[in-house]
């Protein structure tokens, strides 16, 4: 067998050393013994013979053990979660468990209560910099102690006020020290230099390619639409290159009656034509801006020209946004052909489905990393979208975006006229783009008890000192995650912390700092360790690590290391946590869905082999794994499926005076779907509503609006808006489930003939393909290598 994760490289950081030994916590916590009060996670399951192990609706987060006065007032999971909720004493305990420790993160997500503090005095330790937290200990009124490295601080005079309770003395009531995430209005200590004003650059393709699709009109319309809901104060810049085989500038100075194009043919020496008038001030020259968004379109609706000179593109961009920083927008639509940063197609498409290794998942050029380097050091971030019928070389032109903190949006045969349901995707996702919140110039550092240390991390950003995040921009939409390992024996703890601060300029160009603090009990025992595994949180740490290790080794690599995974873990449990031996693959209950994600992440786009694949989607699948926040992640790798032929109102949900109603999730096989039913398949970015050849008449006709089967039309995209009680619980349903993220996820109507029906049947991934085993054959292939 191939090795396992713990082979990996990374580099080991060292903590900063620490006070005095650790906290004196409350009696009820030493006495506290886990096994007694979580029997069902370690309830033993036996996967061969329990076939049914997917609850009937969304899968929570573990619960850590803790006391209830911690525990109430603990990090919500969706902002902040462990791959193990109860942390092994030793490093050595935690390699005989054989699960990966580590944090997955949402910092920015938008949050519906936040306290936000604003105070000249932020009360931090001397020593480590902790933000004081709820897990710190007050000693008495004037001393409390740090819960990473266990020093004792001193309470400045003004904390003993509470601003809330409007009382003097009681240090610990205040809001910081009653809330795992609390955002602070920083003093001017925080700030190297003023706040920089909110920038939008926009980079846009007119190529003919470009052109063709149509794209420019939607996102001229878009930002016309929206020009007054970008975020931003009275000193908001915007500013637009266009670019095809030269660059082209716009000034838009106050004064002028019209926009002025200014062209700059020598790509090989990029300079700014008139560097003061290109980047302006929205507010005093909204007129001139609205001009250009309504004339672009048309400038070059009979080019003819084929090239792309993209790299020259972005190093005017670069020039441009170098003095204030701020967010480059970039728009491409075939691969770059001309100057720097030129690409050749690298992607064979007989070698797609045959391959058992994928070449060319990892950059072509360096130049592409390189400037997203000299961009992050200059406060400026990358969003890259890709809207293109061929091959585009995402492996090299996403480095622009990865490691300047941006994000990749990729729209796969874009075209106004013959994807509607991509035009459609593309409009929401560009409102959510322009208009969601945004924090400039952000630092984020990942602090943890002393003992623990933190390695790897995962997500798109620049690693700038150890442990310093570089995020030119940080959006509500990022995940990020990090591998941790045990430095030191936690023998004398009770519990860890972990602390994430994020330190951004709003868009109004307030400082700001944004910190969430988690607690975790130590625990010394295996079963304890099991007790406590997130199988969700492991199953998204191990896909990130999955994506590093199939660029930095190779595709089959990865796969190996991930089947790995699931027998080491389970072997472990079985050899060190069952008392009683019996036969069959046993599981513990917590973690009964791991082979099944396994064997799920096998088949995703990003690492199955033997489909016919094509490298740009691998590689974008790639992306979103090591980005997204793992409840949006969760629905990418193990995508849900639910009967909606017979929706009720029975266990539905009432949102804002509407009904919601809540089918059961079921299992992805093709032996759940009926011919006679209708089954709606939310696979995250896309959601597939599938129509049995014998489907119930009255779904077609009160909700898809069809006198028969053969009447469905081959492209639906949207439902028809009928007054039917059908009708509008199909249309709640699918609502609710497109409010809760933050991308738009497509609609797609598939009869047995439709040409999407393959994609729809390569999510049902407990059933064999003829390159890839059931869940079934997968189980048995498990136990094989365990009982070795």
């Amino acid at each position: 067998r191939g090795d396992s994760w713990s082979s990996f490289p990374g580099s080991v950081l060292m903590c900063p050393s620490a006070g005095p030994g650790p906290a004196q916590l409350s009696p009820s916590l030493a006495a506290l013994s886990l096994q007694s009060s979580t029997p069902e996670a370690l309830r033993v399951v036996n996967l061969l013979q329990e076939r049914n192990l997917l609850p009937p609706g969304p899968i929570p987060a573990p619960t850590p053990c803790l006391p209830q006065d911690l525990q109430k007032i603990n990090c919500n999971p969706e902002v902040f979660r462990s791959t193990l909720t109860s942390i092994p004493q030793t490093q050595s305990l935690l390699n005989k468990a054989k699960l990966p420790l580590g944090l997955l993160l949402h910092p920015f997500k938008d949050l519906s209560q936040l306290p936000v503090v604003t105070s000249s005095t932020i009360v931090r330790c001397r020593s480590c910099r902790t933000y004081i937290n709820p897990f710190v200990s007050f000693l008495d009124q004037r001393r409390w102690k740090c819960n990473l490295c266990y020093r004792v601080n001193d309470v400045p005079e003004e904390f003993m006020y509470n601003p809330v309770s409007r009382s003097y003395g009681e240090p610990h009531k205040r809001p910081e020290v009653q809330n795992a995430t609390i955002e602070f209005i920083a003093p001017s200590e925080y700030m190297l230099r003023p706040p920089q004003p909110a920038v939008y650059l926009f980079v846009l393709d007119v190529s003919h390619n470009a052109v063709e699709t149509g794209y420019l009109n939607m996102v001229c319309q878009s930002l016309l639409d929206n020009i007054n809901a970008l975020p931003g104060d009275s000193r908001t810049k915007i500013g637009f290159i266009t670019f095809d085989s030269t660059i082209h500038f716009y000034n838009l100075q106050e004064g002028l009656s019209q926009p002025q194009m200014l062209i700059v043919s020598d790509i090989e020496d990029i300079f700014l034509p008139t560097p003061d008038s290109l980047l302006v001030n929205l507010s005093e020259c909204k007129e001139l801006v609205q001009d250009l968004l309504k004339s672009l379109p048309n400038l070059f609706e009979k080019t003819m020209e084929t090239q792309s000179a993209l790299g020259p593109a972005l190093q005017a961009a670069f020039k441009l946004l170098s003095p204030t920083g701020g967010r480059m927008s970039v728009f491409q639509t075939q691969l770059p052909n001309l100057g720097v940063g030129a690409l050749k197609s690298r992607e064979d498409p007989n070698q797609r489905a045959s391959a058992k290794d994928i070449q060319h998942l990892s950059p072509a050029t360096d130049f592409y990393k390189k400037l997203a380097l000299d961009c992050s050091g200059q406060q400026v971030a990358v969003d890259l979208f890709l809207l293109s019928a061929q091959y585009c070389d995402l492996a090299s032109l996403g480095c622009i975006s990865r490691y300047s903190a941006g994000s990749v949006y990729y729209y796969p045969s874009y075209h106004h006229a013959h994807n509607p349901a991509q035009v459609e995707r593309f409009q929401k996702d560009l409102k959510r783009y322009l208009t969601r919140k945004i924090g400039f110039e952000a630092v984020m550092r990942i602090r943890c008890t002393k003992g623990l240390s933190i390695h790897t991390f995962h997500g798109n950003f620049f690693v700038r000192s150890t442990d310093l995040l570089s995020l030119p921009n940080v959006n509500p939409d990022a995940g990020f995650a990090v591998q941790m390992s045990i430095e030191e024996n936690l023998l004398d703890m009770q519990v860890v912390s972990f602390q994430a601060a994020l330190l951004y300029t709003s868009s109004k160009g307030e400082r700001r700092i944004r910190v969430h603090t988690m607690c975790l009990p130590v625990v010394n025992s295996l079963s304890d360790i099991f007790a406590g595994a997130d199988v969700q949180a492991i199953t998204g740490l191990l896909a990130s690590m999955a994506v590093d290790r199939s660029v930095s080794a190779s595709l089959s690599d990865a796969r190996d290391a991930m089947t790995n995974a699931a027998i080491d873990s389970l072997a472990s449990y079985r050899q060190s946590v069952l008392t009683i031996q019996q036969p069959g693959l046993l599981a513990p209950a917590c973690l009964r869905l791991f082979p099944l994600y396994i064997l799920a992440l096998l088949k995703q786009k990003a690492f199955r082999t033997g489909t016919s694949t094509r490298l740009d989607d691998r590689v974008f699948a790639m992306c979103q794994l090591k980005y997204q926040p793992l409840a949006y992640l969760m629905l990418m790798i193990h995508p849900a499926l639910y009967r909606v032929d017979d929706l009720t109102d029975e266990g539905a949900l009432n949102i804002n005076e509407r009904t919601i109603p809540q089918p059961r999730v079921q299992q992805l096989s093709v032996e759940k779907l009926s011919r006679e039913g209708a089954f709606l398949m939310d696979a995250g970015m896309v959601i597939y509503l599938w129509v049995g050849r014998n489907c119930n008449p009255n779904f077609l006709t009160q909700v898809l609006g069809v006198p028969n089967y053969t009447a469905v039309p081959q492209n639906l995209y949207l439902l028809p808006e009928l007054d039917t009680a059908e009708s509008q619980r199909t249309r709640a349903f699918i609502g609710w489930l497109r409010d809760q993220r933050p991308f738009f996820p497509t609609l797609h109507v598939i009869r047995d003939e439709s040409q999407l029906k393959a994609n729809f049947m390569q999510n049902m991934i407990e059933d064999r393909t003829e390159s890839a085993l059931s869940y079934y054959e997968f189980l048995l292939h498990l136990q094989q290598q365990i009982s070795k």
